[in-house]
């Protein structure tokens, strides 16, 4: 029986883990296979475990925070971070199995990110308020980068989008796009930001990678803004994940 590894979330048509993952498997020679588990809800992850006996998963929208009480135990960053995106199980010999999470979107967008950055970076807008975002927020301020939420509520203090005034686009040249606003197949919208305010000093990151330009960083091309997509957040995340899964550790 190959060795099974996936992704858990709610709509998953436009992952590219799996695709990722089986040519990996395949120029590695590793006998193993790469899932897509869509789920109503995160408990799904229960029946999961019981049918299929995992080694790991990774965890994407809405879930990253949902599967937090099912951990058994969690790493430093993902706890400060409070999200799961990557999950490493350690089945007993009692026939029981513990669970325990990580956060590789840490590493993923700080490695993508950090090559981009200038002087004046110094004032970010995170749009979102999901898992993913906490993930972003938290190497913001590993990075020393002051920042504030945006979403249509203000939750967790922040702006909500018709508060994003000349003033505060001037101060912040870093949007980070953690919505899922954009993904693949409602490419042809994007973030309610005010795009006329964009100039080539604005740095636009969006976590989506698919369609690979989105409407959010083309709007931001339009201006001169300099953009990147998640794809390589993606890889380096994923990559991560992989590590994970074959370090050897006790739980």
């Amino acid at each position: 029986m190959m060795d099974t590894y996936g992704l858990i979330g709610k709509t998953l048509v436009h992952s590219f883990s799996k695709r990722f993952f089986t040519q990996k498997f395949s120029d590695e020679h590793t006998d193993a296979c790469y899932e897509l588990f869509e789920m109503p809800t995160a408990d799904g992850l229960h029946q999961l475990i019981a049918d299929r006996h995992p080694l790991g998963l990774n965890v994407t929208i809405p879930y990253k925070q949902d599967v937090i009480p099912m951990m058994d135990r969690m790493d430093e960053t993902a706890a400060e971070v409070g999200a799961v995106n990557t999950i490493k199980f350690f089945y007993q010999s009692d026939g029981s199995v513990k669970l325990m999470g990580f956060n590789t979107d840490v590493i993923g967008f700080s490695n993508s990110l950090k090559p981009l950055l200038k002087p004046w970076h110094t004032d970010a807008l995170v749009l979102g308020t999901g898992g993913a975002s906490m993930a972003v927020a938290y190497v913001l301020g590993k990075l020393g980068i002051r920042f504030r939420y945006v979403s249509r509520s203000g939750k967790h203090g922040g702006l909500t989008y018709d508060q994003l005034s000349p003033l505060v686009m001037e101060q912040h040249l870093l949007i980070v796009n953690c919505s899922p606003v954009g993904t693949f197949p409602n490419e042809n919208v994007a973030p309610d930001i005010p795009y006329q305010m964009l100039t080539p000093r604005h740095l636009l990151f969006d976590l989506v990678y698919n369609p690979e330009l989105t409407l959010f960083c083309k709007k931001g091309q339009e201006r001169g803004a300099v953009t990147r997509n998640g794809l390589e957040m993606l890889y380096g995340q994923a990559i991560a994940s992989w590590e994970i899964w074959n370090r050897k550790m006790s739980f």
